[in-house]
């Protein structure tokens, strides 16, 4: 099982190295299955918390936050969206995928929903897989995991060394 989160104190830092990873892989003709943030889009909210994210390798892109209205405090995650986006990965092509990149196992995933099963099936199938880790998810990760994933460096070349290198054992 090869499989690697990376984590970073910095708000979308973490969105950022793994876009980009995703774009330099893909640059290298690695087929890149999974999703990342799409980084173009900015939040209507000074808090951040409104988002798109780009399925890979070629989209669409879909947001996945919902407009609570001004002063709501509470989570802004679309379920619907998050199906969305999980049944596009899913049916995408994983005749092709080399590497899977998530760009954040969050509540949905801690609650044992939403890129979970595909996360299980990229391992199923051998394909070495990238996660975007938050410190509220590192436990629930770590349990999803049995502990066995690798932590990364918050490093966009040494997220693509891993990924090239767990590629050449599979």
């Amino acid at each position: 099982m090869e499989i690697a989160f990376v984590s970073t104190p910095e708000r979308g830092e973490t969105d950022r190295l793994l876009a980009e990873t995703a774009a330099r892989l893909a640059r290298q003709q690695v087929h890149v299955a999974g999703i990342v943030k799409e980084l173009a889009y900015d939040s209507a909210f000074e808090n951040g918390c409104d988002m798109k994210v780009r399925v890979l390798p070629e989209g669409p892109v879909i947001k996945i936050t919902q407009d609570l209205g001004e002063g709501s405090a509470a989570c802004r995650l679309d379920p619907g969206a998050i199906a969305e986006a999980v049944a596009q990965v899913e049916n995408g092509e994983w005749s092709r995928a080399q590497v899977f990149i998530l760009n954040k196992f969050g509540p949905e995933e801690a609650a044992g929903r939403g890129f979970r099963g595909v996360i299980g099936r990229a391992i199923e199938l051998g394909i070495p897989v990238v996660v975007g880790v938050g410190g509220a998810s590192r436990k629930d990760f770590d349990t999803f995991t049995d502990g066995l994933a690798e932590p990364l460096p918050a490093d966009c070349e040494a997220i693509s060394a891993w990924c090239l290198t767990a590629l050449a054992t599979v």
